[in-house]
């Protein structure tokens, strides 16, 4: 079963605005890259700059001198590419409800809703003693939604926790579609490292493999924005030490989710522009071939 994936609270937000600092944010000045919140972008022909670069105007100037807005979608991005949302931790918040009330509908029904929706290989259950059940019996959904499962109070508990600090503020850097993409990716592409190294009995669920992808972007964020990798370095090894020192966790979700999390984000940050949209959710598509690709090896094997 899957552990929490631990605090995440040493890791940085947004930066904030450099006019008004208390106001967090993924967009940067095109030309000085200082962070700007949308009450200081003024648009350019590329992206938006901040007053300074743009002449000392700012968004509520009006005059001749202003640039026309550029041609297409106008609206702010952040620094990913995503649209900005009016509530930047939307997502997460959909998220955590989602695992709050399937946590709940285990409690209610028992373990023979858990045992349905898990992530197992091939097994007897409780509910099918003379049918084996899992991945490797065409019960593919067992990828995705193994993701929502929680093992207990701590598991659940720990597992949003993490995903409220750490998801928050990616979500606000990335846009709510991109950050989607990221979690699931991540998700998925630990289960199917669980699927494929783990015994085909042994049952897993939980969050952590998302949440570790979501880690490993945060830390491809921070360099992006040239932040103290101190921080985020030592959450990692104290997070990779727990995985491996603490019996029952599967780490093999920790560790795909984390590797999927990486590359993805880099994508998500690091695309060039003009090519930025068909890097990042290509990345994303890249992943699920992956898990497809792995899925099928161990399916193949447990025939």
């Amino acid at each position: 079963m899957e552990q929490p994936a631990g605090s995440a609270q040493d890791a940085r937000s947004l930066p904030g605005c450099y006019r008004h600092p208390e106001r967090d944010t993924g967009v940067r000045c095109t030309r000085c890259e200082r962070p700007i919140c949308p009450e200081c972008m003024v648009s350019a022909s590329v992206g938006f700059q901040c007053p300074d670069c743009a002449g000392g105007r700012t968004p509520t100037d009006h005059g001749a001198a202003r640039p026309a807005p550029p041609l297409g979608d106008s609206r702010p991005r952040t620094l990913a590419g995503g649209t900005m949302a009016a509530d930047p931790r939307l997502v997460t918040k959909l998220l955590i409800g989602v695992n709050a009330v399937l946590f709940l509908v285990q409690l209610t029904v028992g373990a023979t809703f858990t045992e349905r929706f898990e992530l197992i290989g091939s097994a007897l259950t409780r509910y099918s003693p003379y049918l084996p059940q899992g991945v490797a019996d065409g019960q593919y959904y067992r990828l995705l939604t193994s993701m929502f499962l929680h093992g207990g109070y701590l598991h659940i508990l720990f597992n949003m926790l993490s995903l409220w600090w750490i998801g928050g503020p990616l979500e606000a850097a990335l846009g709510r579609a991109r950050y989607i993409a990221l979690y699931l990716a991540s998700g998925l592409a630990g289960g199917a490292l669980t699927y494929l190294l783990a015994a085909p009995n042994q049952p897993s669920l939980g969050a952590s493999g998302a949440i570790f992808g979501l880690f490993g972007a945060t830390a491809v964020l921070m360099r992006r924005l040239n932040y103290d990798m101190r921080p985020v370095i030592a959450l990692l090894v104290i997070n990779l030490v727990i995985t491996f020192g603490v019996p029952n966790i599967a780490w093999q979700a920790h560790i795909g989710g984390l590797v999927a999390g990486v590359g993805v984000g880099y994508a998500m940050v690091h695309a060039p522009r003009e090519r930025r949209a068909l890097i990042q959710y290509g990345a994303c598509a890249l992943v699920l071939v992956v898990v497809a690709v792995l899925t099928l090896v161990r399916t193949a094997q447990l025939a």
